[in-house]
């Protein structure tokens, strides 16, 4: 699989069913979760508030979504961010920040096999899976 400055993506890493990142508390969340059960597709949720990444579990859906900026996946408006002065992170610093605190990460994010996608809005899901067509 292809990977980003050096991280190779594995199949341990990212999984080869759909697996979305989930908080149940997230409407964003749920309606991603509603659009694929009502186009049938087979998929797995990660909690990942309950069971938070490793930094390179991080960097493996950084490489996915084929970029080396954890800008991609991080919530900046969360107060979390603020309050830990993460402005002016380094790259690798955010991506601690992301382990350290996992309401930081962006969601719904989905990872299929060696491609990922932040699904805000949801509906972005549709294209991404071709399920807009039809």
């Amino acid at each position: 699989m292809r990977g980003v400055r050096g991280v190779r993506v594995t199949a341990a890493m990212v999984s080869a069913m759909l697996t979305v990142w989930h908080n149940p508390a997230c409407s964003n969340c749920r309606r991603a979760v509603a659009l694929l059960e009502a186009h049938g597709i087979a998929f797995r949720t990660y909690p990942y508030l309950e069971d938070p990444p490793d930094a390179a579990r991080v960097r493996a859906v950084l490489a996915a979504l084929e970029t080396t900026d954890p800008g991609a996946m991080i919530r900046t408006k969360e107060p979390e961010f603020r309050e830990l002065g993460l402005q002016d992170a380094t790259p690798e610093q955010l991506i601690e920040a992301m382990v350290a605190h996992p309401r930081l990460i962006q969601r719904p994010i989905l990872v299929d096999t060696d491609r990922a996608l932040v699904a805000r809005p949801p509906e972005l899901l549709l294209e991404f899976l071709d399920l807009g067509r039809g």
